[in-house]
């Protein structure tokens, strides 16, 4: 074996080692018995959405809300139209929502757009009126029991409490197929065995509910990052404290079609998870020797040491490539260690796939051909990330707002299983 062998194979025994416990994860989210709460008394929720040009998807997210089977006089609906130049703060209005419309081109982002929002509750009394805060994407739609459900786990004294996020566009493409199937193993093989074990949760971008008490020192929503849910997430459990998952609450959002669009959404995770690792890793190996423990560790995981593994064992890979052809190793032996990265990814994404594939089969609606045809697909995607791990590195990136368009109302996404 060469050196770049033994490195690459190196490099995937300490992938092995630090992220084995996710693993250990699918056998308890299988095996182990569900929490069980009880039905809880009617909370009341502020639903905080922040909205840009979301006309043509917001009104489905608003009407799945006034069907939820839960008190409507117990929800109130408040929506930031931000910098927005379209119908939707107008459609909002007709729909029954308090509408606050914004325009600002310096604080751009779904951090800024919440803070204001929380700002002109507060200045206006109106925290008196709710205990807890909501947070959707215009682009959401739920389940008739989502609040219901979500309301038992915080009734249960979690004061964060994420869902399950499922995809209502998982047969419109390869790439929303593969969006949707990474967002459902999230669901069920991170936060579900989590909450089990009694592990902290993270919040992942929408769906999640928060006590006003978790931001009453913080005048407002302090959250500004490229990614404010993976902020917040570690902030929180730095301190010690625990996010819930209702397994239970179910939405559905959209997923990006075309690969130009993923590329950059993803490319903006990914700085965005270098700026947390900047501003919060410290915050966390500290907790995790604190009162944090675990979940610590936990988020760490998700948050560092993949990325590092990831850019060391590319440039490794590459010049392995050009050592070995200037060495005259051949061809083969010049690629062996790339392949072998590579194929091992492939592996490792193809079986964490089909085991989400088949536990949550009845909840990917889309065709059975294109279920079982995207999940061959699906290790393309998670191998993408290696040169978009690269682009983030060096690029400077900015928040910027996806287009919507899936305009689906909760029957449709539903039945979107049953089309040939």
């Amino acid at each position: 074996m060469t050196f770049f062998t033994v490195f690459s194979i190196v490099i995937g025994a300490l992938f092995t080692v630090l992220y084995s416990y996710q693993f250990v994860y699918i056998f308890v989210s299988i095996l182990k018995k569900d929490k069980v709460y009880p039905e809880a008394d009617p909370r009341r929720y502020a639903v905080l959405i922040a909205a840009r040009n979301e006309e043509a998807v917001i009104g489905n997210l608003l009407d799945s809300i006034k069907n939820q089977d839960y008190p409507s006089e117990n929800i109130n609906v408040y929506v930031v139209a931000d910098n927005c130049t379209d119908r939707t703060a107008e459609i909002c209005r007709e729909k029954g929502a308090n509408v606050y419309e914004r325009q600002n081109k310096e604080e751009i982002g779904k951090g800024y757009a919440l803070d204001f929002l929380i700002k002109h509750l507060y200045e206006e009394g109106l925290d008196k009126t709710f205990d807890a805060f909501m947070v959707f994407d215009a682009d959401n739609v739920l389940e008739p029991t989502f609040v219901k459900e979500i309301n038992k786990v915080y009734a249960a004294g979690y004061k964060v409490v994420t869902s399950y996020r499922n995809t209502k566009n998982f047969g419109d493409s390869w790439i929303s197929y593969s969006n949707g199937l990474w967002y459902l193993r999230e669901s069920r093989y991170l936060q579900h065995p989590r909450h089990k074990l009694g592990i902290s949760c993270t919040v992942s971008g929408t769906g999640f509910l928060f006590d006003k008490t978790t931001i009453e020192d913080k005048n407002g929503w302090p959250y500004h990052l490229l990614i404010e849910d993976v902020q917040f997430s570690a902030d929180f459990m730095a301190e010690g404290n625990k996010i819930g998952y209702a397994k239970d609450a179910e939405l559905y959002d959209e997923q990006p079609i075309d690969f130009r669009t993923s590329w950059n959404q993803r490319i903006r995770w990914g700085k965005g998870y270098m700026q947390v690792l900047r501003h919060y890793t410290g915050k966390l190996i500290k907790g995790f020797f604190g009162k944090g423990g675990f979940s610590c560790y936990d988020i760490i995981m998700n948050i560092t040491p993949a990325m590092i593994l990831t850019i060391i064992g590319t440039i490794v890979n590459i010049v392995a490539v050009v050592y070995g052809l200037i060495a005259g190793d051949g061809v083969l032996n010049s690629f062996l260690p790339l392949i072998f990265s590579l194929v091992s990814m492939s592996l490792c994404a193809l079986l964490i796939g089909g085991i989400t594939l088949i536990t949550e089969w009845k909840n990917i609606h889309c065709g059975t051909a294109k279920k079982i045809l995207y999940l061959f697909t699906f290790p393309l995607f998670m191998i993408s990330y290696i040169p978009i791990v690269f682009v983030a590195l060096f690029k400077k990136v900015t928040w910027k707002p996806i287009k919507h368009v899936a305009a689906k109302s909760l029957d449709e996404i539903t039945s979107e299983g049953e089309k040939k």
